[in-house]
This record gives C-alpha cells, structure tokens and sequence, in this order.
C-alpha cells in the first residue's frame, strides 16, 4: 500500500511538472512576436550621436566633481559605441541567403 501512495505523489507531481512547462511553452509561443523579415536593423549614427552626448556629459559631471557619475556616463558611452560597431559589423559581414 505504501508504494502506491508514493508513486501517485510521483505521477501527480510528474504531471502537473509537465502541464506547467507545456503552459509555459504555449504561453511563449502564442505571446511571441514574429520577427520582423529576419532582421534587426540599428541606427548606427544615432547610437554614436547618443555615445557623443554621454561623453559630453561626462566631461561636464567630472568637471563638476562628481566622478561616479561620470564613469557610469562614460560606461554608457562605451556600450553605445561597441553597439554602433556590432552593428556596423554585422552590416559589413551579412550574406545574402543562397538562393539570392
């Protein structure tokens, strides 16, 4: 009697385990967006203009004194322009399907 008792709290634990990732994967599939023809444009001057202005800012927190503030803008910056350059990067290097 005892093994049936513990195999039911298995089977019922495996079951509600499996709906509740079943209802987390439909729940993914049916909210997700389609993308967009495949792509992910950027707009590579617009992040360097933002880089350009968080430098700015920079200079002018570390001006004013407050240094933390001015390595979080710098930090910022540096992140804008990696992006700029993955993306110029990905515009450069891209290959046009096989069947094109």
């Amino acid at each position: 009697m005892h093994h049936i008792a513990s195999a039911r709290r298995v089977l019922t634990a495996a079951l509600a385990t499996t709906l509740l990732a079943g209802g987390v994967l439909l729940g993914q599939t049916v909210t997700a967006e389609p993308a967009a023809a495949g792509t992910i444009t950027c707009n590579i001057n617009q992040l360097k203009a933002d880089a350009r202005k968080q430098r700015d800012r920079a200079a002018q927190l570390k001006r004013l004194g407050a240094h933390t503030e001015a390595r979080k803008a710098l930090a910022k910056a540096d992140a804008l322009e990696r992006r700029a350059r993955q993306c110029a990067d990905a515009d450069n290097n891209s290959k046009p399907p096989l069947w094109k």
